[in-house]
């Protein structure tokens, strides 16, 4: 993969890296879960649209990505009860998918076309991630992964595949895992917004990534206003702890800063991605809720 397109993904974080390498085995332990929230502000649906701006010296901002995320309940079908004492499986999972794709600048200068495509199933009550599947599409490279999440054994399933080559062996890594509380890249997303984000506080998130578990800070550094495509609005900045040693991305020096409101929703509204590459800006430019489902 040239390194353009490697940068690029860091939108997914909002997106945080989704293509991130397979290593070995890591033994971790999770978070514990947390009571049901009651009115989590992306429920029963939402969909975010953002476009992504590079800036590097003479180059400012460049159109480089656009990309929409989509929350949704999807509804559970009733599976037999293996006992009379079996829990009753949840009325619905969440639903949360991603779609990004290059554009303008990066299209032009690399003649490289790419897209990623994301989808995450989360269980409702503990917001926990139960499956994970994306498409990683750059030029004629395709790349399906697929990550399971066993709560019962404390194992996470990672598999990638080529579509293009069914006769090629896929990767696949088992990793274990202890307590009941996993993200992936995506719904980690979702996750921080659930959150009191307070001044001066930090928390952590633990995110299966790549075939491995990664725990992640994140801090939350300051309030002020912000000229977004909600108006004039008062925003919290929280910044993950991405880069670094052993860390979700570990061959770059860089920032995440990640400006949500400071409301009920905690709409994302503008990321910044400071690499050595230069700097990405990525705004909101359009928010549709459905709050009848």
């Amino acid at each position: 993969m040239t390194r353009w397109p490697r940068i690029i993904l860091l939108l997914v974080l909002t997106v945080l890296l989704l293509a991130g390498r397979a290593t070995g085995p890591a033994v971790v332990e999770a978070q514990k879960a947390v009571p049901a929230m009651t009115a989590r502000p992306f429920e029963p649906s939402e969909q975010l649209f953002y476009e992504a701006e590079f800036t590097r010296s003479l180059l400012r901002k460049l159109d480089v990505a656009d990309f929409k995320l989509s929350a949704a309940r999807t509804p559970t079908v009733d599976p037999p009860k293996t006992s009379p004492e079996a829990a009753d499986p949840p009325p619905y999972f969440l639903t949360f998918s991603a779609d990004i794709s290059s554009k303008g600048f990066f299209t032009r200068l690399f003649n490289l076309k790419f897209r990623e495509r994301i989808e995450s199933v989360v269980e409702p009550v503990t917001f926990t991630v139960q499956k994970n599947t994306g498409l990683d599409e750059q030029g004629k490279r395709v790349r399906a992964t697929e990550m399971t999440f066993d709560q019962s054994k404390g194992k996470m399933y990672w598999t990638q595949r080529d579509p293009n080559n069914t006769a090629s062996e896929p990767r696949t890594i088992i990793t274990d895992f202890s307590g009941q509380q996993l993200q992936d890249v995506l719904s980690a997303i979702y996750f921080i917004r659930t959150h009191k984000l307070e001044v001066g506080k930090s928390f952590d998130i633990f995110i299966g990534n790549g075939g491995r578990i990664y725990r992640v800070p994140i801090n939350v550094i300051e309030k002020k206003r912000m000229k977004t495509v909600l108006g004039k609005v008062h925003v919290v900045r929280v910044d993950p702890d991405l880069f670094g040693p052993d860390k979700l991305i570990d061959d770059e020096k860089g920032q995440f800063q990640l400006w949500l409101t400071d409301d009920s929703r905690h709409v994302p509204v503008s990321v910044r991605v400071k690499t050595a590459y230069g700097t990405f800006d990525i705004s909101l430019k359009r928010a549709v809720y459905n709050p009848e489902g």
